[in-house]
């Protein structure tokens, strides 16, 4: 691995989008999270957000794009600053999200919040908006082509069966047996040692490319 070796090995991030509200005060605070991947779909998906509420007070937005948390922008939208963008843009980094964009659509009930209201209500309406919909985990993993006799075909059958840990992607069966297998990357020389000593040396592999693979943490 080249490129990716520089990659974090895990990320974090939104597991499906959504919306949700809540009140405080009279005023109704509407978060929307979005899942992107670049700086101009999150700019896109906010602009859409604003088009939508066009009567709210108030649509404030953060976003955090790329693996490595290269671009994080937050906008109060006319609140006091530091009142709505920074909570809701801590909401995220405490969770060490990334490639999500949160816009809070305010509509103003008539009662003032004050400074220290206005941050529990927006740092309030991501953190549940988040328990809502879920977050997932990406990890790091490598394709790997293992290759053997028929004769040991079942022997690493059960071997995956009791390691679900190995992803098994498919099974295909020519002059030998393949099982390509998805493996966390840091465990890549761990499981190749398991495989070997398990087959007596009669394996072998055949190393693919790397990708993200993620599963619902909440």
């Amino acid at each position: 691995m080249n490129n990716e070796q520089k990659l974090p090995v895990t990320y974090m991030t939104l597991f499906q989008d959504g919306v949700h509200e809540i009140e405080v005060k009279k005023s109704r605070f509407i978060c929307h999270l979005k899942r992107v991947v670049t700086e101009e779909a999150a700019r896109d998906f906010i602009a859409g957000v604003r088009q939508e509420h066009l009567k709210a007070s108030h649509n404030c937005s953060v976003f955090i794009v790329g693996i490595k948390r290269q671009v994080e922008r937050s906008n109060d939208d006319g609140e006091p600053s530091g009142t709505a963008g920074v909570p809701m843009l801590e909401v995220l980094k405490n969770r060490e999200l990334v490639n999500i964009c949160a816009v809070v659509t305010r509509y103003f009930g008539g009662v003032k919040l004050g400074i220290g209201g206005l941050i529990r209500a927006y740092t309030r309406s991501v953190a549940q908006t988040l328990l809502n919909l879920g977050t997932a985990k990406g990890e790091l993993k490598q394709e790997i082509s293992c290759f053997v006799d028929y004769s040991l075909y079942g022997k690493i059958k059960y071997f995956f069966e009791i390691h679900p840990e190995y992803s098994v992607k498919d099974v295909l069966f020519t002059d030998k047996v393949e099982v390509k297998v998805f493996v966390s990357e840091v465990f890549v020389e761990i499981f190749q040692e398991e495989v070997i000593n398990l087959l007596s040396g009669k394996v072998d592999f055949c190393l693919g490319e790397f990708s993200y693979h993620e599963v619902r943490m909440n």
